[in-house]
């Protein structure tokens, strides 16, 4: 079998492996939590649709929160933990120090993760004493036997699902196409795309969707995708002169272009603001209706609905401060101007050192400027000319976007480092007596 068979064989397995692996998180997101009454719980969800942080989570969890599964947290509670260590090493030197060297890497995964088995086991509690006051329409309680015994079971069980998760995620990342945190989460956003498609044409096939209305979506769909992936694929490259030095007879150095994102700080900006904005609704679910508090607290969630004005300015708001926020954690410009003068490597015209700095912190303001003008255009645009929410927009469509584009890349990464092991084994220089020059 030549090399490129090999190859291609390689990567039919890694596919395989990928494809293997999620579809053992989708079949493990079907197992409820020992002691929920799955038809009083969907009932429940489908009259209230429960609103606030609980759309959100569920989203990311591929359905797996109304459905009160074993992985009804999903993989959130990793990333806000990995986020928070982030954020640490920001303000905290001695976190920063270990992000900076192998070993302290490891040290703060490891942190991570304890973190978030204790993030997990404080969510699993409160959400088991949640649901225990919930009921179906028809007065159905969700929980069976509620109490002590099921709280504590299910914040091990929840805890346990969280874990496995991400060990799934290792696995993909190890032996799959793409990182598998990312891969998760994308699969579970895209699993509830054909709910959402057939919901649509039912509505215009019974009349309560226009076919006009049917026809802007589907453009506006198709718009948003063009723009998030054309964007999602832009730099600005920021001209570097390397120093030229002789090694072997061959020269290296010369000019270069450091790439920086458009979209620097990525999907966290819209994550990070809708989580704030669905606080509001999720207190407001928990406050009695006997409460003096409850008239004014359901106009403030009636008011931070999506679609409304005052959600649309917050919202803008929020996405765009975060953007300024968590795009200096993403490209750090003081380490990235010190490796620059560690490698004999100027910015051509600025000075190495603190003016580097600055002129990167000058340019990364102006890209994340439009970045966050970007993001805003994206999450709330459509929900605006179409008039409803969809998950073929914001958050969703960026994430889906950016991973299919990152595998599509990996694999084409895949076939082309084979096209270059071939040209060098059959044209490379060889020592010996059958070298070829």
């Amino acid at each position: 079998m030549s090399t490129s068979q090999g190859k291609i064989e390689e990567l039919k397995k890694r596919i395989f492996y990928t494809f293997l692996l999620l579809l053992v998180y989708r079949l493990a997101a079907q197992v409820p939590v020992p002691g929920v009454n799955a038809s009083a719980i969907a009932s429940y969800f489908s009259e209230s649709g429960g609103g606030g942080i609980f759309d959100l989570v569920n989203t990311f969890s591929g359905g797996a929160f109304k459905r009160f599964s074993v992985l009804a947290l999903g993989i959130m509670p990793y990333i806000t933990t990995s986020i928070i260590f982030s954020l640490l090493g920001e303000v905290i030197p001695q976190i920063q120090e270990l992000q900076e060297d192998s070993e302290g890497y490891k040290k703060i995964q490891k942190w991570t993760r304890y973190a978030s088995v204790l993030l997990c086991c404080v969510q699993g509690y409160g959400m088991a004493a949640v649901f225990e006051s919930f009921k179906s329409p028809s007065g159905v309680p969700v929980i069976n036997d509620p109490g002590l015994l099921f709280r504590l079971t299910t914040m091990i069980t929840l805890a346990g699902g969280t874990m496995f998760l991400l060990w799934l995620g290792e696995r993909i990342t190890e032996f799959g196409l793409e990182n598998g945190v990312s891969l998760i989460i994308f699969t579970g956003i895209a699993v509830e795309l054909p709910a959402e498609l057939f919901q649509k044409v039912t509505l215009f096939r019974n009349g309560e969707l226009s076919g006009m209305s049917l026809f802007i979506g589907l453009i506006i769909i198709c718009l948003s995708l063009y723009i998030v992936s054309f964007i999602e694929s832009s730099f600005r490259n920021i001209p570097v002169q390397y120093a030229k030095k002789v090694v072997n007879n061959k020269v290296y150095g010369g000019s270069q272009n450091l790439p920086l994102r458009l979209d620097t700080g990525g999907v966290m900006p819209p994550i990070l603001a809708s989580s704030l904005l669905a606080a509001p609704a999720t207190i407001a679910n928990f406050v009695p209706k006997t409460s003096a508090l409850k008239p004014f607290v359901d106009q403030i969630h009636q008011s931070l609905m999506p679609g409304q004005l005052l959600f649309n300015l917050l919202f803008a708001f929020l996405i765009f401060y975060m953007s300024f926020f968590y795009a200096p954690i993403q490209f750090k410009t003081k380490k990235v101007s010190e490796m620059l003068q560690k490698n004999n490597a100027f910015v051509p015209g600025i000075r190495p050192g603190q003016k580097t700095q600055d002129y990167l912190d000058f340019v990364l303001n102006r890209v994340t400027f439009f970045g966050a003008l970007f993001l805003i255009v994206v999450c709330i645009l459509p929900s605006v000319i179409t008039g409803s929410h969809s998950r073929f927009e914001g958050t969703s469509l960026l994430i889906m976007v950016s991973v299919a584009m990152r595998v599509m890349l990996n694999v084409q990464t895949f076939m082309y480092s084979d096209k270059y092991e071939t040209a060098f084994k059959s044209k490379g220089k060889y020592n010996g007596p059958n070298r070829r020059f």
